[in-house]
């Protein structure tokens, strides 16, 4: 008999159930990978081979920590522990003869598939400008993974995009099939096809797996559920733990009526609530209670803290996204002089487009940082595309920039054709863009030439947005609707706020001074890893994790929850569980921001204060501010004078940066203006603030 005496009761009775099916509703902290590995080693040491034991988890993290907690139980134990991925490879390994394959199967990884797709494309001449190759990617891991068969493709797939996937899938499929591969959503589908058609095979796992155990079963998709009901069949050994508060991957195919609708699939399923938090304290878990118990779809329950009452949630509200940076910046000070280690603390956004503004406090407070599950904002791949663009409308002859944006997106010019202009570039002694005289690259080039007449009566903002919109980068990525796509869409649409600022603090429309200011900053974050830091991440990125001190922010309706779950039915719900993940992963200290203004792809936007704020007892906030942050009439500077001032050629100005100056020309909204040698000629907005007319 194992020891139990560091179990709370509740964890006791889902440790000792033995046979049939158990559900365990495991809250936030509540000590789940503890009661799973208890349960495995209890198993074992009450006679249940541990060859009979299957533990499926979702990442490989997950599993290799399972695996080492109970092997300080049950040391050398059989039992397997892993992913569904490695559990279906396994089933294949085992079965590649009846799945019609050799033993030397391949598995592709996602750019092999990509690849694949793209062949396919090219061989049925399906122009990549018509319908992007991740979008048909998206598409046929949807057929695979909620099984789809022709007849129900046929009647679901209708729109002129989805019947291209469809036609490059049922291709696909016959490559795989000539090629002897399988792709990741086929180690999954492959196993259930086979036990749904061969009951000989089905019975062998289901006597092999008698004791079934799954983690995060709110998280399962429809082919990791059919798996796992047809192993459990005949044994009904099944041990399912998770929580349908936490389920936030809808996105990726998950479906928490899984766990909601499990007492329904099995009648007899004993239930356990682990209630008991042994993470945070009763305020933040008061905060996660009230704002979750909001939520239909759910299974009741109150999470109840072991770490006493502690401290109130914390709620700012800023003027903006600066004043909610600089908050931040504050806060934490007070935090590190106080006793905490940067890497306490976490700061918590909805989207990656947030982490700009936040990141750019950082590196101005000189507070190390890292940014979990994506890149520093100026290292996206999108971004550098884009300030590629934009260094060839002001150099031409700029060959780094040339190189790296000359196929993107993608126009059918290749690395032979850029290495054969490369050389003959060095042959004359001029740039890259000097040799070119045909084919798809002189598309390329009058591109470019034409951008750059056209950028001379555009402020910087309405650049960006040509240069997106001509290049056709904007058009690539919202033809893609896998989530990759939409997130690298809201990163350059959250460039133009980049613009907008250093237009409003200048008054400046010029391009070279804003790539040499925008090139100093990404320049700073050049910085080594570091241990310890301030951890910025998404939400989505934050489950699984605890930080002594979280940060929320951007709590605005329409930024979070985010304004497509308006749309979307379900929408809220999931948001509202996503919310309830970030608070807690919170210890001791919450903090809640938001912005009564707020400058997003490059637009100001007043949002109302975010529902969920609304949502917690008042008597656990503590508010910065006395008064009512839901009445309070919205203010902002604007960035342009009250008049319309009038300008004439020869007019003496004074700028804020630029000292006196004389307008030499004047355009709808620009006006140019010569100033000392130091700064030249400059276009300027006409009306900004910075510029004064002298008398």
């Amino acid at each position: 008999m194992i020891d139990l005496t560091s179990l709370n009761e509740l964890q006791k009775k889902a440790v000792l159930h033995k046979e049939g099916p158990c559900l365990v509703i495991a809250g936030a902290g509540s000590g789940k990978t503890k009661v799973l590995t208890t349960r495995i080693a209890n198993l074992i040491l009450e006679g249940i081979p541990s060859y009979n034991i299957l533990a499926i988890t979702f990442t490989n993290k997950a599993a290799k920590e399972m695996k080492e907690r109970l092997e300080k139980i049950v040391f050398d134990n059989d039992a397997f522990v892993g992913t569904f991925h490695s559990f279906g490879l396994r089933i294949l390994r085992e079965n590649v003869l009846k799945l019609g394959m050799t033993r030397n199967f391949t598995i592709l990884d996602s750019e092999d598939v990509t690849s694949l797709i793209k062949k396919i494309m090219k061989e049925k001449q399906i122009d990549v400008k018509e319908v992007s190759p991740s979008y048909i990617k998206n598409r046929i891991s949807f057929i695979k993974n909620e099984m789809l068969s022709e007849l129900e493709i046929e009647k679901f797939f209708q729109s002129d995009m989805e019947k291209i996937a469809y036609e490059v899938y049922k291709e696909y499929k016959k490559k795989l099939k000539i090629n002897n591969s399988v792709d990741f959503d086929d180690l999954l589908r492959l196993p259930v096809e086979l036990f749904e058609t061969n009951k000989e095979v089905l019975e062998h796992y289901q006597d092999k797996f008698q004791y079934i155990l799954i983690d995060e079963y709110q998280d399962t998709n429809e082919v990791q559920y059919k798996l796992v009901k047809l192993l459990a069949k005949k044994h009904r050994n099944l041990f399912v733990v998770g929580d349908p508060d936490q389920s936030i991957y809808q996105f990726r195919g998950a479906n928490y009526k899984n766990i909601l609708n499990f007492e329904k699939d099995y009648k007899d399923t004993f239930v356990v609530s682990l209630i008991d938090n042994y993470r945070s304290t009763k305020m933040i878990l008061d905060a996660a209670n009230s704002v979750i118990k909001n939520n239909k779809e759910r299974k009741e329950k109150e999470l109840r803290s072991h770490h006493g009452d502690g401290v109130k949630i914390k709620y700012i509200r800023t003027s903006d996204e600066k004043q909610e940076g600089s908050k931040i910046i504050k806060e934490i000070r007070d935090l590190l002089e106080s006793g905490y280690k940067k890497e306490d603390i976490a700061v918590f956004y909805r989207t990656n487009a947030q982490s700009r503004a936040i990141e750019e406090q950082f590196l101005k407070a000189n507070i190390p940082y890292k940014v979990v599950g994506s890149y520093y904002f100026y290292a996206r791949k999108e971004i550098k595309d884009l300030i590629c663009y934009l260094r060839l409308l002001l150099n031409k002859d700029d060959d780094i920039s040339l190189r790296r944006v000359i196929n993107v997106p993608k126009r059918g010019i290749g690395n032979t054709t850029v290495l054969k202009l490369e050389t003959l570039a060095n042959i004359e002694g001029k740039s890259i863009f000097d040799v070119i005289t045909s084919g798809k690259e002189l598309g390329f080039k009058n591109l470019i030439l034409e951008l750059q007449k056209e950028r001379e009566n555009k402020s910087l903002t309405e650049l960006i947005d040509l240069v997106l919109d001509r290049t056709g980068m904007k058009m690539e990525l919202e033809q893609d609707s896998s989530l990759e796509s939409e997130l690298r869409l809201d990163n350059l649409m959250e460039f133009k706020s980049i613009t907008a600022t250093f237009e409003e603090n200048t008054g400046s429309v010029d391009l070279n001074d804003f790539l040499e200011e925008i090139s100093l900053v990404a320049d700073i974050q050049e910085h080594k890893e570091s241990v310890d830091v301030v951890t910025l991440m998404t939400l989505h990125s934050a489950k699984g994790l605890e930080f002594p001190v979280v940060f929320l922010v951007g709590m605005e309706d329409g930024i979070f929850p985010h304004q497509n779950s308006f749309l979307e039915q379900d929408g809220i719900e999931e948001e509202r569980r996503l919310c309830y993940v970030g608070i807690t992963r919170a210890k001791e200290k919450l903090y809640l921001l938001n912005a009564k203004s707020r400058m997003m792809y490059g637009k100001t936007m007043q949002n109302p204060t975010s529902r969920f704020i609304e949502e917690i007892d008042e008597n656990l906030i503590d508010m910065e501010q006395k008064e009512s942050f839901f009445t309070k009439k919205i203010e902002r500077e604007s960035m342009y004078q009250e008049e319309d001032v009038e300008f004439l050629v020869g007019d003496v100005v004074m700028h804020t940066i630029y000292g006196r100056g004389v307008v030499v020309g004047i355009d709808s909204s620009l006006v140019t203006i010569a100033f000392s040698r130091q700064y030249g000629i400059r276009k300027l907005m006409k009306n900004h603030k910075s510029i004064k007319k002298m008398n």
